[in-house]
């Protein structure tokens, strides 16, 4: 188990069975507190995470315990260990039927992991006079994305339920499903009704085989017999309920994969001298300019062909951008580059490209986009508009931008 520093276990009395599970797994050392002592054990000792056993009367304890450490820096996980019906939104809920603690020590590892990357981000940061990146101040969950799998009666509800609070991609079949999961990032998998079991087994034993969603929150909700509890999933759970009773569940989990999808950005960024956004993973505004200018003085200079796209949205929906930035950052040739702007569009250069190439690789890009991607509403799909240009002799960086922009902008300028 990761080494980061001491864990607390806070029961009502006594030391709780999975104390000592933790102890065994590698966890040192594992303090135990009652919820009286917990606040001073907090401060004394400093931990790394906290685990809670849910017990009659604990909520209030709870929540005013986890409004303190909702905003701890380094992230502080708090895991609840028990029946938790509406845990306050950094509360991860362990349900351990039959007292089975098995897969208690993955929970935490998982999130230590997320714990030991916000560590390094804030070192990086504190490490540099003028820090090229830094971290957004909003809650991790604004930027969050859940897939949700389904067909049955829950799937409106569902829907409902987790759109209310992130962005939701919708998949009627597990084969729509591994589609999304390949082009998009996403924070989380539900799994609602209409599969037989042996699909549903079938589809979470592949998501268990693939190392990229070992860490991945999946949610199964409904009653969908013939599901197991452990795939080898360390953030998988098995939620019985309403709608809403599987968000409640879901989202502190979904929230603590999107803070760490938010530093790995963040990372990737003071990795790459703070030229790429930390948002989106596509270069900041001045690094894009600074690259096309050299692009376009290099390409009239040496011959060649270089070509540019604007792509913009209906609405300009703050979400809507960011997630289309996210997708084109996978999408994009190594040898292109783009980045989101101020109004929401995104601007993209095509090195090396006329504009016939262009036209056929901007069209690509804004299918996929269109056919993965819903409207701020959540009810249809987004129509990018596309705009093209190409270099011409004589040309300037600020001329081909300009043919970009919409009419009525370059009327105004």
């Amino acid at each position: 188990m990761s080494q980061q520093g001491p864990i607390i276990v806070v029961a009502r009395e006594g030391r709780p069975a999975f104390a000592d599970v933790l102890a065994d797994s590698g966890a040192s050392p594992v303090v135990t507190a009652t919820w009286d002592e917990a606040a001073a054990a907090f401060t004394q000792v400093q931990p790394a995470l906290i685990v809670f056993e849910v017990s009659d009367g604990c909520t209030d304890d709870l929540i005013h315990l986890a409004s303190g450490l909702e905003a701890a820096a380094p992230y502080v996980p708090l895991i609840a260990v028990g029946p938790l019906s509406a845990p306050p939104r950094n509360v991860i809920v362990f349900d351990a039927p039959d007292n089975a603690f098995d897969r208690l020590p993955a929970r935490v590892n998982a999130a230590l992991r997320v714990r030991s990357l916000h560590l390094t981000v804030l070192r990086r940061l504190d490490g540099e006079a003028a820090p090229a990146a830094s971290l957004p101040d909003t809650d991790p969950i604004e930027d969050a994305t859940a897939l949700l799998v389904g067909r049955g009666p829950s799937y409106p509800a569902l829907s409902v339920a987790f759109g209310q609070h992130m962005g939701v991609i919708g998949a009627l079949s597990v084969e729509a499903a591994a589609n999304h999961l390949n082009i998009r990032d996403v924070d989380g998998v539900i799994v609602g009704e209409g599969f037989s079991p042996r699909v549903t087994d079938a589809f979470l034993t592949v998501l268990s085989e693939d190392s990229r969603f070992r860490h991945l929150p999946v949610i199964v909700g409904g009653s969908l017999a013939g599901v197991r509890a452990d795939y080898g999933m360390a953030n998988l759970e098995v939620v019985r309920g309403s709608a809403a009773a599987v968000a409640a569940i879901a989202l502190p989990l979904i929230r603590q994969h999107a803070l760490e999808a938010r530093l790995t950005r963040a990372l990737n960024s003071l990795d790459a001298g703070g030229f790429l956004d930390p948002r989106t993973g596509l270069l900041t505004i001045d690094a894009f300019d600074r690259d096309f200018g050299k692009a376009v003085s290099e390409t009239i200079a040496q011959g060649g062909g270089l070509s540019a796209a604007r792509f913009a949205f209906a609405g300009r929906d703050r979400r809507t951008s960011l997630d289309a930035a996210r997708i084109l950052s996978r999408l994009m040739r190594r040898m292109d580059f783009a980045a989101l702007q101020e109004d929401g569009s995104i601007l993209a250069a095509f090195a090396q490209t006329d504009l016939r190439t262009a036209h056929v690789i901007a069209r690509r890009l804004a299918s996929v986009l269109k056919h993965t991607m819903l409207s701020a509403e959540g009810n249809k799909p987004i129509d990018p508009q596309v705009t093209l240009a190409t270099l011409r002799a004589n040309d300037s960086a600020e001329a081909l931008l300009e043919r970009l922009q919409p009419a009525a902008s370059r009327a105004a300028s």
